[in-house]
């Protein structure tokens, strides 16, 4: 069986050379590559539609795997973005003088070798690769399969870029898309600093439980938004619609609506016509099916449901007595990704965004402002759910760690 470990190692050592890069060949590097990216952007858009051509159709990926021109731009601009943000490493956090003399700095410095595993998405190869160059980190990039033609001819792209700004090629690496490459990955721990997964929760978890390299989770979202007793119905539609319908396949969308029961007729009408006009299939609970009888999508809510990442136009629905029941569903299915409550109602908004563990919790808004680019965090490499290191946007500011630096002149303990 073949070994990606010469490929590890390759990497490992061409991040000494890119910690060594100065800020104007980073700065260059990462402008030649927005716009060689956007003049290459049919070889791009030919090697995607090739992936693309593999899936089945109906595929709920096939959005998140899909590049058009706007998408390129997009990706583009991140980049540019990304450029002008200052490099999070090399910051003094602290500096005192011991009594003994010796001189005490603490210091922002490259976590050293990131390693992302990710589905579908080729955006993330040329996010995370750029995060990584600008911040002064190695990358092992693993995609899947399913975008391996993508990811090759950005790939191609990249290292084309960093041979042109004299920065060693191999500071960032895309891996084999099969599946034995995770298992080495796993234990690289000479090597590789830190893995994050992004994609799908059983992918989070199948790279949490097994691997032997410090991990980051990113991505999983069960999702709520909480449409309580004194919310404004017409802003809680509008609220609720976009959660759902404005790209239904990423983490932040809206998983499950939680309706007072005193509202819940009035709302669930007014949100009857918008969902159906978009065909999102609703999973209700008994009171909430009753409510909606009628309405073309329907199916009777399982237990289960109430902990999917539906990633499609589906959405589940529940009729809460209050907001203490609206609370304790929360905690017992949320996985502390996005949580949203509507309401006019002051203290129990405060109360909702003091009680609610989750990485971004918002009153009478979307959910799906929890991204890197919304918050004016530039691209994110995805949205840490975990509380260690890095939490909601995991952007280029969290891709450094510390190290303390002491100058003395002979002092011995």
């Amino acid at each position: 069986m073949s070994t990606i470990q010469p490929q590890i190692i390759k990497t490992w050592k061409a991040a000494i050379h890119l910690r060594q890069a100065s800020e104007k060949q980073l700065k260059a590097a990462l402008l030649q590559l927005a716009d060689e990216l956007e003049k290459n952007s049919s070889a791009i858009l030919k090697a995607n539609q090739l992936d693309v051509d593999k899936q089945e159709p109906g595929n709920p990926r096939i959005d998140r795997l899909i590049l058009n021109k706007q998408r390129i731009t997009g990706i583009a601009n991140s980049i540019r973005k990304i450029s002008r943000l200052p490099n999070p490493s090399g910051k003094t956090l602290e500096k005192r003088r011991l009594r003994n003399g010796l001189q005490l700095r603490k210091v922002t410095v490259p976590l050293g070798i990131v390693g992302a595993i990710y589905e579908s998405r080729p955006n993330v190869t040329f996010d995370i690769a750029a995060l990584c160059l600008r911040s002064q980190n190695g990358a092992l990039l693993k995609g899947s399969s399913e975008a391996e033609n993508t990811n090759q001819a950005a790939m191609r792209l990249i290292k084309k870029v960093l041979k042109a700004n004299d920065i060693d090629p191999d500071c960032v690496t895309l891996l084999p898309s099969d599946r034995e490459t995770v298992q080495e990955l796993f234990t690289a721990t000479r090597y590789v600093d830190v893995l994050i997964p992004r994609g799908s929760d059983s992918l989070i978890q199948f790279v949490r439980k097994n691997s032997q390299v410090p991990v980051i989770e990113t991505g999983a979202g069960v999702c709520h938004v909480y449409v309580e007793k004194e919310a404004a119905l017409k802003k809680a539609v509008n609220i609720v619609v976009n959660a759902k319908v404005s790209r239904p396949s990423v983490c932040n969308s809206v998983d499950t609506v939680l309706v007072d029961e005193k509202v819940a007729p009035a709302f669930l009408k007014q949100l009857q016509p918008l969902f159906s006009e978009h065909q999102v299939e609703i999973f209700a609970d008994a009171k909430a099916h009753k409510l909606l009888k009628g309405y073309p999508h329907l199916q009777k809510a399982a237990p289960g449901d109430f902990d999917r990442e539906f990633l499609s136009l589906k959405c589940a629905v529940k009729v809460v007595k209050d907001i203490d029941e609206a609370l304790d569903h929360i905690r017992e299915h949320s996985t502390k990704h996005s949580e949203a409550i509507v309401s006019n109602n002051k203290k129990h908004c405060a109360r909702f965004l003091q009680e609610v563990d989750a990485a971004a919790v918002y009153t009478n808004a979307s959910t799906r402002f929890t991204d890197g680019e919304e918050m004016g965090l530039g691209a994110e490499i995805g949205i840490s759910t975990q509380k260690l290191h890095a939490r909601g946007p995991f952007a280029l500011e969290k891709l450094v760690t510390e190290k303390w630096l002491l100058q003395g002149n002979g002092q011995v303990r």
